[in-house]
């Protein structure tokens, strides 16, 4: 965490309230990279860090920021996880999604939560402090290239109990111990695994995984 500009950076040299920033990225260098960049605009202060989903949702009722920068994939809990909880217990609060990876299933479901921004890692601190102050105004901004991603690979074709199943077996868990978990007969689980591999195109149960989580169909 960090305290950084708590008592002093609240306030521009304008005399206007700074914006409050959470930042939370399991990697800390860039988390450290980020912080440092955007404490040099006068209207941005940042309030907090975080390394992991659940502590990005602590600091964030800890310290009520404004705006809550959240790494899509974090350790704990995802940054579409953290903005849903966000949502229901700090609803005042903007939540800006940046990603390494554009998987266009993870941007359908950040928009369903409610996320107003969503936006590529390698975005300048400049751009990324513009779309912080556009997102926290009410408007919403997703990068184009992500959004064409998404447009393109289309909704995905497995129903929901066919994806759950798919996400217990995304570990390597056997037929037997999915089934126990999902309260369903092993027979039921092996044809929603067959059905998922199908509708995907895969060979077997580890490449519908992997091809359901390039697309962004997994929320692992």
């Amino acid at each position: 965490m960090s305290g950084k500009g708590q008592e002093t950076g609240n306030r521009s040299a304008a005399g206007v309230s700074a914006l409050r920033v959470l930042l939370a990225d399991d990697e800390h260098l860039i988390r450290g990279a980020m912080t440092a960049l955007l404490s040099l605009e006068n209207d941005l202060t940042v309030v907090a860090e975080a390394a992991a989903g659940p502590e990005a949702l602590a600091m964030a009722l800890a310290h009520r920021p404004d705006v809550a920068v959240l790494d899509l994939q974090m350790p704990g809990a995802d940054g579409v996880s953290v903005a849903e909880s966000l949502r229901a217990q700090l609803p005042d609060c903007v939540v800006l999604i940046v990603t390494s990876h554009g998987l266009p299933g993870h941007l359908k479901r950040a928009l369903s939560v409610g996320v107003r921004g969503f936006v590529p890692k390698t975005v300048s601190a400049q751009r990324l402090a513009e779309i912080i102050r556009t997102v926290h105004a009410g408007s919403r901004y997703v990068d184009p290239g992500l959004a064409a991603d998404a447009i393109a690979a289309g909704d995905s074709p497995l129903i929901a109990r066919e994806a759950e199943i798919l996400e217990m077996a995304a570990d390597g868990a056997p037929v037997l111990e999915i089934a126990e978990r999902a309260g369903l007969s092993q027979g039921t689980v092996r044809n929603y695994l067959s059905s998922a591999a199908i509708k995907l195109g895969a060979d077997n149960r580890h490449a519908a995984v992997y091809i359901a989580r390039e697309r962004g169909w997994l929320y692992l």
